[in-house]
């Protein structure tokens, strides 16, 4: 969700890129892990305005390299279709399938406990810094923040049903924040 702003209750499905054809349908990236998986989508919200508007799908024809071609309702010349263009389309947070194991959404773990393999309970995921190159976990405890990279070797286990992350950060890293 690098270039867009985080829509409340909702996530960055992709955006449309052109006209596709004459009639009004219109190509656009998917950005998701899946595309089969909203193959059979009836709307999408569409960001216009600074206003989520919904539109409802009349087809959905998935290319390659997570591109599709989208078909609206009541969307059905060049003039309309144009108007989309560019513009980024979102989906509620309800939608997104569902991970397992130690895969996880950024918005699904704030608030989780973090605990650390030696330092024990470190603190609450109050949100996920995307960067470039790296997403961090800003953690709070005792009104300090501790900025704690997200990766396979560090998130060592998501536990859904206790709201945790255990974690096994490099040594020394939580320390230097609450020292």
């Amino acid at each position: 969700m690098a270039n867009s702003v985080e829509m409340e209750g909702y996530f960055f499905f992709g955006k449309i890129l052109k006209l596709f054809a004459s009639k009004g349908a219109l190509l656009a990236y998917l950005d998701v892990d899946d595309p089969e998986d909203y193959i059979d989508l009836e709307s999408v919200f569409v960001r216009m305005n600074n206003q989520l508007i919904p539109f409802f799908i009349v087809n959905i024809e998935l290319r390659h390299k997570n591109n599709a071609v989208l078909t609206f309702q009541d969307v059905d010349n060049p003039e309309q279709a144009s108007m989309l263009t560019g513009c980024e389309m979102f989906l509620p947070l309800n939608m997104l399938p569902p991970l397992l194991g130690n895969r996880f959404y950024y918005h699904e773990i704030k608030g989780f406990t973090v605990v650390d393999e030696i330092y024990g309970e470190t603190g609450i995921v109050e949100e996920v810094l995307e960067y470039p190159h790296q997403a961090i976990l800003r953690v709070s405890k005792n009104d300090k923040e501790i900025l704690i990279p997200i990766s396979d070797e560090i998130i060592k286990e998501v536990d859904r049903t206790n709201r945790s992350l255990r974690i096994a950060a490099p040594e020394g890293l939580i320390e230097m924040y609450l020292d």
